[in-house]
């Protein structure tokens, strides 16, 4: 589950993470009051209006601007809540601002220049264990650095059986060219961060920029959490930090009915049963001459109410031209799926686009006679390669 920036830090924040401060705020008057109270709390008087949506590079398309004055929040606040803000990570339809950051300026003068910096953990699945990832290429995109300069990212693994140790830590610190008073906070910030990290259940922490201030102080500018949906039910404080109108809303219908969907760009949706089988009908999907439309998968429990549920967000999809239904009966019999498929059609009524069902394995035969006997305009197929060629058949 991913989480805004203002959220995020304020997590950071709690694990004693030095941090960017700032107020959110949903409205002009708000940002206003929210910029007099920074400025009563850090003497600040500059400010930074930071557009709060699920996704970077939010600079690059005009949703953080700075403000050298209170009248200058007010116009910038106004100006980017309610934009649609398009960046590399929001596609070309963009998102649209409902909040906004009014964080401190803390790029000041003092006796160095500020220095940025890139951090984040996450876990190595290859190697089954947490990984901290440095650079001294802080505000650039991680991916542009490891294309062009890959020998400027460093890398920590943790051994989950001891932890962080103080070592790694230092090494870290050691690795981005750090010394003296601004070595030490980096050091402490690289240890409250993993602590952050651990204790939240998140699967990715990612600060971009870390900044060494000129007075040698370490902090988060920016913050990209992404938490273990999985381990929620440790968490119910996070839990109520999902924002729903950041998410797809076919895909928040979808979980509502305890289905794992992804809309994706394609013409034929599918409906499944398990992750891998899911991939292998894509799979088939593209080999057939289509795209897939989605990835949904049903689970071990499909019944007519999440196979109706299925239909009816795959039809809210005005690309898709066919629809595959491809069930594996193991735990679930394909002779229940069958009668699910029949009871949704009708209770959905007229669907104007072909159905292919593709039925294996427990009552398989039962099942896919059930779809013969139906009267409805939905085909059956046996092996995947009937599947295919059925669907090469509704997009001819």
């Amino acid at each position: 589950m991913n989480i805004h920036e203002y959220q995020a830090k304020d997590i950071l924040s709690s694990y004693g993470v030095r941090i960017q401060r700032g107020i959110v705020a949903d409205s002009k008057e708000k940002a206003v009051k929210a910029a007099k109270q920074l400025h009563k709390d850090t003497g600040t008087g500059w400010y930074v209006v930071k557009a709060q949506i699920h996704a970077g590079g939010r600079g690059k398309g005009g949703g953080v601007k700075l403000a050298k004055s209170i009248d200058e929040v007010a116009t910038l606040s106004d100006q980017i809540l309610g934009m649609q803000l398009i960046t590399h990570q929001t596609g070309p339809e963009g998102k649209t601002v409902h909040k906004v950051l009014i964080a401190e300026d803390v790029y000041y003068p003092g006796e160095s220049e500020p220095k940025e910096f890139y951090l984040s953990i996450l876990l190595d699945r290859a190697k089954a264990c947490n990984v901290i990832m440095a650079s001294t290429e802080g505000g650039m995109d991680i991916e542009t650095v490891a294309a062009n300069t890959p020998d400027k990212i460093i890398k920590e693994w943790i051994d989950p059986r001891v932890g962080l140790q103080a070592f790694q830590a230092r090494k870290v610190a050691f690795a981005l060219g750090l010394k003296g008073e601004a070595f030490k906070e980096m050091v402490k910030f690289i240890f409250s961060l993993y602590k952050a990290y651990e204790a939240t259940d998140s699967s990715l922490f990612e600060i971009n920029p870390v900044l060494k201030t000129s007075d040698n102080k370490i902090l988060a500018v920016d913050a990209k959490v992404n938490l273990d949906d999985n381990a929620l039910y440790r968490h119910n404080d996070l839990a109520e930090l999902r924002d729903l109108t950041e998410e797809d809303p076919l895909e928040v219908e979808a979980a509502k009915s305890d289905l794992n969907y992804v809309r994706l760009d394609g013409n034929v949706g599918c409906m499944v049963n398990g992750a891998g089988l899911a991939m292998a009908t894509m799979d088939i999907i593209k080999l057939s001459g289509g795209e897939p439309a989605n990835f949904l998968d049903v689970g071990g429990t499909a019944n007519a109410e999440t196979v109706e549920a299925g239909f009816r967000i795959i039809l809210k999809e005005p690309n898709v031209k066919a629809i595959l239904i491809n069930i594996f009966g193991g735990i679930v019999r394909c002779d229940r799926v069958a009668n699910g498929v029949v009871e949704a059609y009708k209770n959905i009524g007229e669907i104007n686009v072909p159905i292919i069902v593709r039925l294996q394995g427990t009552n398989a035969e039962e099942g896919a006679k059930i779809i013969e006997d139906s009267g409805l305009k939905v085909t059956s197929a046996v092996v995947l390669k009937d599947a295919a060629e059925r669907v090469k058949e509704a997009l001819a």
